[in-house]
């Protein structure tokens, strides 16, 4: 469930109450009157079903402008109560997705950032070492430790919501993130090159790893599931599957193998990596929008009109 905050002006707060008393999914409602002082009026509490949290939002979208809004996840509830509510709400919660929420965290995602930048670079330079040690389970901690997805997952939100700006902004960061990462690892790799550490004869022999620098028809397809299964653990908040995701797809080691490459001056093997590297995150761009559109499509329209508590008996809608 979720636990809202909602501050609302005192002459609007029945208008407040009687939206999350007619919500099958709202329980533990709690009006605390002129208890908020900055912007002035009501506090009102409750917690709310997530498969019933878009509705209430969009019916109270007004609060933005004349109190707030703010939400939480609960992560420990012993209430019957809140049980009843959340059996009463269409849907299942882990389908649920709570689209102000996840709008929220792409737009954070798709910011360059400090720490963005550094996680990305930090991933290319210990999948850069895993190309040249032959080491998978180098590689896969790369994989791991890539904070990219985020900005995927924005492209993908804003092709959905045709927010051009998120869009532009989120390939900005893609691609900015992916240019620092390899210029730093290129540099470190000239490094080693300069002191004898690494040769052009580095990257001969290399079968173990040549999967990052030869796409084909199932690079694209563990993309696109990569996609899929991405975007279901954002919205469903499942984290561990999340990771499952970085493990799956080859776009921080393609960054690495064409610094690597840039640094020895095997061109072939750059232009094989980028083409990797463009493959996986066109794969994901396409499932990850095709997966938040049918979310957005279907899963919406479940029990929309069911939403609504039911009247108690002897009682009739006015």
């Amino acid at each position: 469930m979720l636990h809202l905050r909602l501050i609302t002006p005192s002459s609007r707060t029945a208008e407040v109450t009687a939206v999350l008393e007619a919500c099958a999914g709202a329980t533990n409602i709690v009006v605390l009157p002129g208890a908020a002082r900055e912007p002035a009026g009501d506090l009102v509490l409750a917690d709310v079903a997530r498969e019933s949290a878009n509705e209430v939002i969009s019916d109270l979208s007004w609060l933005r402008e004349a109190g707030s809004i703010a939400a939480e996840a609960i992560h420990l509830s012993l209430s019957r109560a809140a049980e009843e509510a959340v059996e009463e709400a269409p849907g299942a919660p882990d389908d649920a997705v709570v689209w102000e929420e996840l709008a929220q965290r792409v737009h954070s995602d798709s910011r360059i950032t400090w720490a963005y930048l550094v996680f990305l670079a930090i991933a290319a330079q210990i999948a850069a070492i895993g190309v040249l040690t032959k080491s998978i389970i180098l590689i896969v901690g790369a994989m791991v430790l890539g904070p990219e997805f985020g900005a995927i997952a924005a492209v993908c939100f804003g092709l959905l919501r045709r927010r051009w700006r998120l869009v532009t902004g989120a390939l900005r960061t893609l691609v900015v993130g992916f240019a620092v990462a390899i210029a730093v690892t290129v540099a470190c790799a000239l490094v080693s090159r300069g002191l004898g550490w690494i040769a052009p004869s580095s990257l001969l022999g290399n079968d173990e790893v040549q999967f990052i620098v030869k796409p084909d028809r199932w690079s694209f397809i563990v993309a696109l599931l990569a996609g899929v299964a991405g975007v279901l653990s954002i919205t469903a908040g499942k984290s561990s599957a999340l990771i499952g995701v970085f493990i799956s797809v080859t776009t921080v080691p393609a960054a690495g193998y064409a610094a690597v490459a840039i640094a020895l001056g095997d061109w072939a093997e750059v232009s094989g990596s980028v083409l990797q590297l463009a493959v996986n995150v066109a794969g994901m761009v396409i499932a990850g929008t095709a997966t938040l559109w049918v979310q957005h499509r279907f899963w919406p329209q479940v029990g929309r009109t069911s939403s609504v508590r039911p009247m108690p008996r002897g009682r009739t809608g006015g």
